[in-house]
């Protein structure tokens, strides 16, 4: 990763993170270690996984409320590290889950928030395989390729 020289970060972060929610975060850190911040980065990461899952049944079973809350659940969880493209996916699902478009401004039908969240919920996992991908190699960046731990 070739680093930006004016915050330390490597140069594509902002495709991946809010830089100045990021940096926040990594101020948090006793020293270079960056047990903090990992440590954060890793709960997140088993956050996202039992959310996925839920959203999944919550799906399949037509439960739009439940959706709205994992939305919210995740935006906030996402918005905290400063994942945005996770975040603002997140906020879609909430919204559409509320009975309302994706903008939370209009209200819609429960089978077009249905089909809508269907559409959003793969694009989401991948913003979040990137965004995941991005972070080991950020956070271990000796890993060269394998499964790191965060």
């Amino acid at each position: 990763m070739s680093v930006d020289s004016d915050n330390g970060l490597p140069k594509d972060a902002d495709a991946y993170v809010d830089i100045e929610t990021f940096e926040q975060i990594l101020e948090m850190d006793d020293d270079d270690t960056r047990d903090f911040s990992s440590a954060l980065v890793s709960g997140f990461f088993e956050q996202v996984e039992t959310t996925f899952e839920e959203m999944d049944a919550a799906l399949k079973q037509k439960d739009l409320d439940k959706l709205s809350s994992l939305g919210h659940f995740l935006k906030g969880s996402s918005a905290t590290l400063g994942i945005y493209r996770v975040r603002d996916s997140c906020e879609k699902i909430q919204h559409l889950g509320g009975r309302k478009d994706e903008t939370g401004s209009k209200d819609i039908k429960e089978e077009q928030a249905l089909t809508s969240i269907a559409e959003i919920l793969p694009l989401l996992k991948d913003d979040y395989a990137d965004a995941e991908a991005w972070l080991m190699k950020f956070f271990n960046p000796d890993a060269n390729g394998e499964e790191a731990s965060v």
